[in-house]
């Protein structure tokens, strides 16, 4: 019987890095695969820049065979602006997570978003600091007891969770691409990145795309604990879905 032949590797994928670095139930390869199939079938491999910043984040380093460039913690954002506007042919991509993103890089991004930069920023939500052990993030839940929140997070004391696509859909143009995608809808996810990067490619300007993510690590979940925690208490407190652009009144 003859042998069918075997349909070429996509290019965007680097085999020899398999398997990831990622902890055990992490969420990020889920994201990374969702980002990579969007590359992949928008063709835009060959022009694409991938930025990610320290913590997990940095494990995607070499997950791709696209060109790629780590930053300082918070700093993935103004590195990829900055290569953009030395080659705007470029597809800029920043790849974080909530710290980087919402804590120290926060003035990146809004700055980045209030001036339309013709970027896509990915970033990754799982509600602490995951690669320094699990400490309480921007995002830590109300109640979520963290290393450095072992009672719980009380938002009198250390204020609420950020909602970072709200914030972004605030000052962002109205041409800026924004929506909170999640790991268990993955197809969902997928179509919100690929539009991302189509806003980025038709120089539409900024995409902003947060990806509710796990971390049974940090967590201490077991599988079903794991879900759980991610589809009833992080979608309860973050909505999923795109973020429009408000209308003011006529």
């Amino acid at each position: 019987m003859a042998t069918l032949p075997q349909p070429p590797m996509p290019v965007v994928w680097r085999s020899e890095t398999k398997p990831h670095k990622f902890c055990p139930g992490c969420g990020h390869p889920l994201v990374l695969k969702a980002l990579g199939e969007s590359i992949e079938e928008l063709g835009i491999q060959d022009k694409t820049v991938f930025g990610c910043d320290i913590g997990c984040s940095l494990l995607a380093w070499d997950f791709f065979n696209l060109d790629t460039v780590q930053a300082h913690h918070g700093r993935v954002t103004p590195v990829i602006v900055g290569l953009h506007r030395a080659n705007p042919r470029l597809v800029g991509i920043a790849y974080m997570g909530d710290g980087g993103g919402y804590a120290i890089g926060s003035q990146h991004l809004v700055n980045a978003a209030t001036r339309n930069e013709k970027i896509m920023v990915l970033l990754v939500n799982n509600t602490l600091y995951a690669m320094t052990g699990g400490q309480m993030a921007p995002t830590t839940l109300p109640k979520q007891k963290t290393e450095t929140s072992p009672y719980g997070r009380e938002p009198e004391t250390t204020g609420k969770p950020t909602l970072g696509p709200e914030m972004i859909r605030a000052i962002a143009p109205d041409s800026a691409y924004v929506a909170r995608g999640t790991v268990s809808r993955l197809p969902q996810l997928k179509r919100f990145i690929k539009k991302g990067l189509e806003n980025v490619v038709s120089g539409k300007g900024f995409a902003f795309i947060e990806a509710l993510s796990l971390c049974p690590t940090n967590w201490r979940t077991n599988a079903e604990e794991t879900w759980k925690f991610l589809e009833q208490d992080m979608h309860g407190y973050f909505p999923v879905g795109e973020l429009a652009p408000e209308k003011g009144e006529e």
